[in-house]
């Protein structure tokens, strides 16, 4: 068993948090995946297996060497497994473990990783989200369905830059406490709409009710919508 102080140890520091996001985001543009295979990976290993890391160790009586300990290359390695599993999900040809095992040995100088050390990890990665790698209830596949409705009924909709939201998506996850409006993906998805549309529209074009429209085919509170557009543009468009 592990001791609380080694369990805490494997809770991620915001700093390392952020690093194991943008390694996943540029490997992504690495593999050129599609944004679903991207968000869905940022959902299977930010939202949920970093979560339930801790949980599963201190229940488990996994001996597997990858978590013992918690090493960055492991996290490393499992993030690609995140993408991994997320191309086997969304795309009808998944990347190959050929491909993730040389973005491997270019990325991750600190060990050196077998294809069958890829294997095991995915199985522990599984494990560790018991089995449950469900991607429907991801914020980008609202988004994006949202946005080709608002296209159809409003001109407006031609001006909202659809990688200007992929953008916001990608901002999001920098720190933890943005990261938590991932839990309500609806929602979110709708405020990026929102949010996107009050950046990148022209102000001499701002005439369509988007807010009013949002609420209407969502369904979601106009007041959650209003607090989060405001999370959203307080964090996208604070000084660097």
């Amino acid at each position: 068993m592990f001791s609380d102080e080694k369990l805490k140890a494997i809770m991620l520091s915001s700093s390392q948090r952020l690093h194991m996001v943008e390694f996943l985001i540029q490997s992504a543009q690495h593999l050129k995946v599609a944004p679903i295979v991207k968000y869905s990976a940022l959902s299977l290993f930010s939202d949920r297996f970093i979560p339930s890391l801790p949980s599963f160790i201190r229940c488990s009586n996994s001996g597997n060497w990858l978590l013992k300990p918690v090493t960055e290359s492991a996290l490393h390695l499992f993030v690609l497994i995140s993408l991994w599993i997320s191309s086997k999900i969304n795309e009808s040809r998944s990347l190959s473990v050929t491909r993730l095992k040389a973005l491997a040995d270019k990325s991750i100088k600190e060990q050196h990783f077998t294809t069958r050390n890829f294997l095991e990890g995915e199985v522990l990665f599984l494990q560790v989200l018991n089995f449950e790698i469900g991607s429907t209830n991801v914020a980008f596949l609202f988004l994006e369905e949202i946005w080709t409705q608002i296209k159809g009924v409003a001109k407006v909709g031609e001006l909202i830059n659809f990688e200007a939201c992929m953008e916001v998506m990608d901002l999001l996850y920098e720190k933890e406490e943005t990261s938590l409006l991932y839990r309500s993906p609806h929602s979110l998805a709708a405020s990026i709409l929102v949010a996107s549309y009050v950046m990148t529209v022209p102000k001499q074009e701002c005439e369509f009710p988007v807010l009013a429209w949002v609420k209407f085919v969502t369904s979601c509170k106009e007041e959650d919508i209003i607090k989060m557009v405001s999370e959203i543009l307080k964090h996208v468009l604070r000084p660097s």
